[in-house]
């Protein structure tokens, strides 16, 4: 009896998982018939870059800014620096460039809690544009990004994420992270395809300044260190009238480098874990948590498997094959735009690893401590 009562459990937890990606996909189709209109007046636009540690990085960030195909006079550079310890402040100062440019340092005790929530806001304050567009000092654009990113916006257009993808790499963890990054962002858009904006990635979000200041920005989260992406999508798009769209377009592709070591990513995820538990929907939430323990069954799944019932590893590997057989026809969407060709190796390594990993970082995500930009943070 116990086991059947079981088989039913990880039945109703793989079909609520399926049915999660199954939309994420005809989202994903909607996106693809969907066509950018063409730029007839070119609203302005704030560039927002907080900057924290980047010598290594922020001289191709400007450089690849100023080839943009976007009238010089309509976009506006603004980069806040957010403490940095390393030479990006003065490598800024230095580099000699036509672009409508600020560089910014944060005010001593200006919102000291929320971190990279305070520079942009605090690069807001000092922008004009029209259209606010979010991105990180670590990453490069194709000349056309710009022009491509604003026009998804149509008349009732409020906020609008777009692609970011892992430079390309020989090395194996490298491959594993642009494989599983690519899938996150193919989530997103998927997500926001289909009508249900839960996640986006703030290398390449923008949104309209009236919308911004509509719903108060950051106010309700300004303490949580993370969130300054997710959060204002979901509350522009609970609250308001405005539309939420996806610029599914390899021109509106942001490039940045993925994590150098295992621990790196595993801060970072973390990091992302945390902010699930302050989201405003409850069925959102719920609809998370089901998720979650559909990969905490498959563990489950696996040994019961080897120490009670050998049923429970054909339960297993069907939960296993449906999982793969969906999720990679998601993948299918990215190749070429957030990851290179998909190796099947890589991919079938990647969906063994998958659910250790999301239970770890769902578990670490709960205590709310992580390390970022040399920091340690509480959420």
């Amino acid at each position: 009896m116990i086991e059947i009562i079981l088989l039913i459990l990880f039945l109703i937890l793989l079909f609520h998982y399926l049915k999660f990606l199954n939309s994420v996909r005809l989202g994903l189709d909607l996106l693809r018939t969907k066509a950018n209109h063409r730029i007839i007046e070119y609203p302005s636009v704030s560039i927002i870059i907080p900057f924290r540690n980047e010598e290594e990085n922020i001289i191709k960030n400007i450089t690849s800014l100023e080839e943009q195909d976007y009238p010089r006079n309509k976009y506006e550079v603004i980069y806040v620096d957010d403490d940095s310890t390393d030479q990006s402040f003065e490598l800024l100062q230095r580099k000699v460039t036509s672009l409508n440019r600020q560089i910014l340092k944060m005010p001593e005790g200006f919102s000291p809690n929320s971190r990279k929530k305070r520079a942009i806001r605090y690069g807001i304050e000092h922008s004009e544009g029209e259209i606010i567009v979010g991105s990180d000092a670590d990453c490069e654009y194709n000349k056309n990004w710009l022009t491509t990113v604003i026009s998804a916006y149509e008349k009732k257009t409020g906020f609008v994420s777009a692609p970011v993808r892992f430079n390309s790499s020989d090395k194996f963890f490298d491959r594993i992270q642009q494989l599983e990054f690519g899938g996150l962002v193919l989530t997103g858009a998927g997500l926001i395809g289909s009508g249900t904006p839960i996640i986006c990635n703030a290398a390449n979000i923008s949104y309209r300044r009236e919308v911004f200041n509509q719903v108060l920005g950051f106010t309700d989260n300004i303490d949580l260190s993370s969130g300054d992406d997710e959060f204002l999508m979901q509350k522009i798009f609970k609250e308001t009238e405005w539309r939420v769209n996806f610029c599914l377009s390899e021109a509106a592709v942001v490039r940045t480098n993925p994590n150098k070591t295992v621990s790196q990513f595993y801060q970072q995820r973390k990091r992302w874990a945390s902010k699930g538990f302050f989201y405003k929907n409850p069925l959102l939430i719920l609809k998370l948590i089901g998720i979650f323990f559909f990969y905490l069954c498959l563990i489950v799944q696996l040994v019961l498997g080897a120490f009670y019932n050998s049923i429970f590893f054909i339960s297993f590997l069907s939960s296993m094959i449906a999982k793969m057989y969906f999720e990679f026809n998601i993948l299918r969407h990215g190749s070429g735009l957030v990851f290179d060709k998909i190796k099947l190796t890589d991919f079938l390594i990647a969906e063994i690893i998958h659910p250790f990993y999301i239970l770890i970082a769902g578990l670490s995500g709960v205590n709310g401590n992580f390390i970022w930009k040399d920091r340690k943070l509480k959420r």
